[in-house]
């Protein structure tokens, strides 16, 4: 049977338990265990497809359309799995599930209620979701890790709170395990217990009781014996029991943090992990998954050279907006063996509107750009700083300094090509405005225009290189010299087919969904989000090929022979089928019927 980790949290939000969630997860592969997990967010939300970054961090896209909280592209990251929609729960889901069961009579004409009808959906969904394949096994998981979002006491949370606790005896002792990750503040040399000793106490009043405390330390300074006995004298659990996270040097290092304390000692009892049939083959993945981790821990610390990076996009007042984008570039990163740097410029800073408004902010993001070893324009919504993204990329493109366009990145660089290139001042995308007189980026045919969630192109899909991409292309040897490679989509816009022509006979070798230079160092753009699918042992292709040619031609040529020979993609089998089976497979609607085009409030 499929053992359960709950993950709940307390005192206050985002201080860590998706990556501590993740890391034990890790630990458990470790062992040899297939796991999984899920994220509850109790929000009204159906997804997180429709919040601007800025409100709740970047939107995670899965293979299958899904716009999920960005804890799930931990999750993928950390377990190396292909999650699925289903594996992000939000309170909106849940209401919606029930609330059409009792439109189509399944209640039996009975008081439909929180309790029992609310929380036992909450149960049978996340009992369900826990025995799909995740990994290339194609077998049920062993583990199911759960993490529950927001914090405990929260009046949004508590349906799924009680619903855990009817949880815990619908699947028994020996299958049910809870982490609560609390927060110990430091008040002059001081760590205080009372936070702790307060979320715990609440958490038992709700009926749960907490096998493991996680205390969150905001600093270096790990957790005191002293204060590890008062919480476990004062939280009714053993001393084993309590766990220090301080702050490291890395997030990859938390799962030896979690390690050195026995964390996997402990649930081994407590689950009874030895019932389980753990085979050979997985005990020795296991075995080698740890030593690769360690060695890219060990190798973090050892960086001296460095890689400078520029990144320059639209909502960097919350860098969680590009979660997936550090990520990929950090793994990156690791490969080169650098110490990456990365100098955050906002976008509209670089127009001449700045330059009149704020000289200052203006000539300080100018400078970052000229002294960048590599420009990157990630992905985005609206017009409020495109101009910059397209002075940068026009800086990049001239001066020839590697670059790498995502997305809006990508488009904003059909744009500049046009505008500077082609001689066409007025090109424009119709996102920004709808009657332009040259429309290079369109709103694509098949997307709704009356609709936000999930009506974007969304999830995985193939691109097929051209036979010419075969002799010099960057990115078909980067992704192994492969025929086609595979990466999620999020977007309403396209780059306008009836200009593609144009642009490939003035010199940009252009497929639909890629667009390099030839004569450049590192000249390369994507619609796609090829960020979602980079794995720490097993970094983005297009983002390997930018930092190693930020580091130099040497660095790209040996990374590029490294691939041709050893790249494998990150999706299973399964997922890499036909163009037409993943659009009927994944959340790409039609277009609906109504006027004006609807784009996300992310401007």
């Amino acid at each position: 049977m499929t053992k359960y980790i709950l993950v709940s949290g307390g005192v206050v939000s985002g201080i860590g338990k998706g990556v501590i969630a993740s890391s034990t997860g890790l630990l458990l592969k470790t062992a040899g265990l297939k796991v999984t997990a899920i994220k509850i967010d109790p929000y009204m939300n159906i997804d997180a497809g429709t919040m601007r970054p800025t409100e709740h961090g970047e939107v995670y896209v899965l293979n299958d359309g899904g716009e999920v909280d960005l804890d799930l592209g931990n999750y993928e990251r950390y377990l190396d799995v292909t999650l699925s929609k289903d594996n992000n729960i939000t309170t909106g889901k849940i209401y919606r599930e029930v609330i059409d069961k009792e439109r189509r009579g399944e209640y039996l004409g009975k008081t439909v209620q929180i309790v029992p009808h609310v929380t036992n959906a909450i149960q049978d969904w996340i009992q369900r979701v826990s025995k799909v394949p995740v990994d290339e096994s194609g077998e049920e998981p062993d583990i199911c890790i759960v993490e529950l979002g927001g914090t405990v006491g929260d009046i949004e949370s508590a349906p799924f709170i009680e619903a855990m606790r009817q949880f815990q005896f619908r699947v028994g002792h020996d299958n049910f395990a809870l982490i609560h990750v609390s927060l110990v503040p430091d008040m002059h040399g001081e760590q205080k217990t009372k936070p702790t000793q307060t979320t715990v106490h609440a958490l038992r009043g709700l009926g749960l009781l907490p096998d493991l405390i996680a205390c969150r330390l905001l600093g270096r300074q790990p957790l005191e014996p002293s204060t590890k006995d008062k919480i476990s004298m004062f939280c009714h659990v053993a001393s084993e029991q309590v766990i220090g996270v301080h702050d490291v040097s890395s997030v990859y290092h938390v799962p030896l943090l979690l390690q050195s304390q026995r964390i996997i000692e402990y649930l081994r009892k407590r689950l009874n992990l030895a019932s389980l049939n753990i085979t050979e083959e997985w005990i020795s993945k296991g075995l080698s998954l740890e030593a690769k981790w360690r060695g890219v821990t060990k190798g973090q610390e050892r960086l001296f050279d460095e890689v400078k990076i520029v990144l320059v996009g639209k909502y960097t007042d919350l860098k969680d907006s590009y979660m997936s984008v550090i990520k990929a570039l950090e793994h990156s990163a690791f490969r080169v063996r650098r110490k990456l740097t990365i100098q955050w410029v906002e976008s509209s800073d670089l127009e001449p509107s700045t330059q009149e408004s704020d000289p200052a902010k203006y000539h300080d993001a100018w400078r970052a750009v000229v002294g960048a070893g590599g420009i990157l324009v990630p992905g985005g919504f609206g017009k409020r700083g495109t101009e910059g993204m397209i002075l940068a990329i026009k800086w990049a493109r001239e001066q020839k300094i590697p670059f790498l366009g995502i997305c809006l990145g990508f488009q904003m660089a059909v744009v500049e090509w046009a505008r500077s290139v082609l001689g066409i001042p007025d090109a424009q995308s119709t996102e920004f405005v709808q009657d332009t007189q040259n429309p290079f980026v369109i709103f694509m045919p098949e997307i709704s225009r009356t609709h936000m969630g999930g009506t974007m192109r969304l999830g995985l899909r193939p691109t097929v290189f051209d036979r010419e991409f075969e002799t010099w292309s960057k990115a078909r040897k980067l992704y192994g010299g492969n025929e086609k490679m595979w990466e999620r989509h999020r977007h309403r816009y396209e780059v306008n087919p009836a200009q593609v022509q144009r642009l490939q006979e003035s010199g940009l070798t252009f497929r639909m969904q890629i667009l390099e230079l030839k004569d450049h160092t590192f000249f390369m753009g994507l619609q796609a989000h090829p960020e979602l699918c980079s794995r720490p042992l097993n970094p983005s292709p297009p983002f390997l090929g930018f930092i190693a040619a930020s580091c130099g031609q040497s660095e790209l040529e040996e990374q590029i022979q490294e691939q041709l020979k050893f790249f494998r993609p990150p999706h299973p089998e399964f997922s890499m089928v036909s163009e037409e089976a993943l659009r009927t497979s994944t959340q790409e609607h039609p277009i609906a019927n109504g006027v004006g085009t609807m784009t996300p409030p992310t401007d």
